[in-house]
């Protein structure tokens, strides 16, 4: 008598072909704060907490995602709750997936520095959730992303979506305004205000804001719209200044004023912030001949201030923009 032949469903050669892989990897950029911070109405009238944040590529978080078909739960480390959150919540988008894997293990590879507002937990919850879909051989759109991102952290910022700018909805998941594809071209010295402080993002009160400064966001927000159409960093500037001036009644810098003077002085453009940590940046035009001599001085005589302000400098950020020396955005360039 002959042995039966056993049928393999797709399902079954779909497992196969997944088992035989080791991992779903993924990655995502940090931030350095916003350019723009507060409360804006949507199409349908209604108010919205929102942001528009200033990418920092350099930077970023590298998940790698390990599957099990037999374990429900994620394990990963233990002080990010957030990873683990937003793997479970990928699983469950994948819950019909053909080789749908029931739990695994996360591990984080970042250099972003934590509690300053520079987006590691959301450069770790984003590279997650698409370590979790390659594991998976799916590509999540960016809005997807978006939306299981400010699931697993009640608040995310908008690095995911990496093609345009966005005004986006951190409390909603929802992008309310696209102003274009690329910010101006620009410079920001990264500074930290307080170095060695850390922002907890989950006790921060969120800013109560008044009508009058309601009021001020929708200029601010045309302002940016229209910067961000032109080109113009310099209206850029003005924006994210108004922006950082109005933060200072819920999480102030020290020594804001300062920074701005001295950006100012040496024909920077402004100054941006992080709402909820601590960096501030110093905003520069890319554009003109002598921008990297004004680069320069500036980044001097703010090395010579951390004696008496504290202020520590963390690098220089290239937006739209890269210095003649090439790619290689470090102190060196800033200060050599």
């Amino acid at each position: 008598m002959s042995a039966p032949v056993l049928q393999r469903s797709p399902a079954d050669d779909r497992q196969r072909q997944l088992a035989s892989l080791d991992a779903g990897v993924g990655h995502a950029p940090a931030h350095h704060g916003e350019l723009l911070q507060g409360m804006f109405y949507d199409d349908a009238g209604e108010v919205r907490r929102a942001l528009v944040t200033l990418p920092q590529p350099d930077r970023g978080t590298r998940a790698a995602f390990y599957p099990s078909y037999s374990h429900a739960g994620v394990l990963g480390p233990p002080e990010l709750t957030k990873v683990r959150r937003a793997a479970m919540l990928t699983l469950r988008r994948f819950a019909t997936h053909p080789a749908a894997a029931k739990g695994g293990r996360v591990e984080i590879t970042s250099d972003v520095p934590r509690g300053i507002g520079m987006g590691s937990s959301t450069s770790d919850v984003t590279a997650t959730i698409r370590a979790v879909a390659d594991f998976h051989g799916v590509e999540l759109s960016k809005d997807e992303v978006a939306r299981l991102a400010v699931l697993a952290e009640c608040a995310s910022d908008s690095i995911m979506i990496d093609d345009r700018v966005v005004l986006f909805g951190h409390r909603d998941g929802v992008v309310l305004e696209t102003f274009g594809h690329r910010l101006p071209p620009m410079f920001v010295i990264s500074c930290d205000t307080e170095p060695g402080a850390r922002v907890d993002t989950l006790r921060l009160h969120p800013a109560d804001y008044d009508e009058a400064e309601i009021a001020g966001f929708g200029v601010l927000r045309a302002a940016l719209r229209r910067a961000v159409a032109l080109g113009d960093t310099a209206l850029l500037g003005r924006v994210a200044t108004a922006s950082s001036r109005i933060n200072e009644r819920y999480l102030p810098k020290p020594h804001l004023e300062f920074l701005l003077r001295l950006c100012l002085r040496h024909g920077g453009c402004g100054i941006q912030v992080a709402h909820s940590g601590t960096v501030a940046g110093l905003i520069f035009d890319a554009l003109p001949a002598d921008a990297e001599s004004r680069l320069r001085q500036c980044a001097a005589e703010l090395e010579l201030s951390a004696a008496t302000t504290g202020i520590s400098i963390l690098g220089l950020i290239g937006v739209s923009a890269t210095l003649t020396h090439g790619s290689s955005l470090n102190m060196e360039v800033l200060t050599g």
